[in-house]
């Protein structure tokens, strides 16, 4: 077991989230510094490496999307955020979707995360 592969994912995780939520307020604040070019790149350098810490970790505990309920509804979740996501800090065509937009990423990110810790498809549920 490699535990700063574990401790790197989980970085990107607090990275990726917080980044997230700034950007989000800012978008809500028209604040200018959405154009900045690193406010752009780095939340692609850093989503980049959460997914390979991630596909790296579950090689490692032998655990597999579409063999694995959890790893399925992490994976499935994932790509519900990205697009919810962008809808929230660029696509959505008012400013109340994209509002709306971004609070579901953070309830949709909030999810992976209660099935990252619980490898339960239905974490909610004792």
């Amino acid at each position: 077991m490699m535990p700063w592969l574990k401790y790197l994912h989980v970085t990107c995780v607090v990275l990726s989230i917080s980044g997230y939520t700034v950007r989000g307020i800012w978008m809500m604040r028209d604040s200018p510094r959405l154009q900045k070019k690193w406010v752009r790149v780095a939340p692609h350098i850093v989503d980049t490496l959460l997914l390979v810490a991630g596909i790296l970790l579950a090689l490692q505990i032998r655990q597999y999307p579409f063999v694995q309920g959890w790893l399925t509804a992490k994976l499935l979740a994932l790509i519900a955020y990205i697009v919810v996501g962008a809808v929230g800090l660029k696509y959505g065509r008012t400013k109340n979707i994209r509002i709306a937009a971004w609070f579901a990423a953070i309830v949709i990110f909030g999810y992976i995360v209660l099935v990252a810790l619980t490898r339960q498809v239905l974490p909610f549920i004792a």
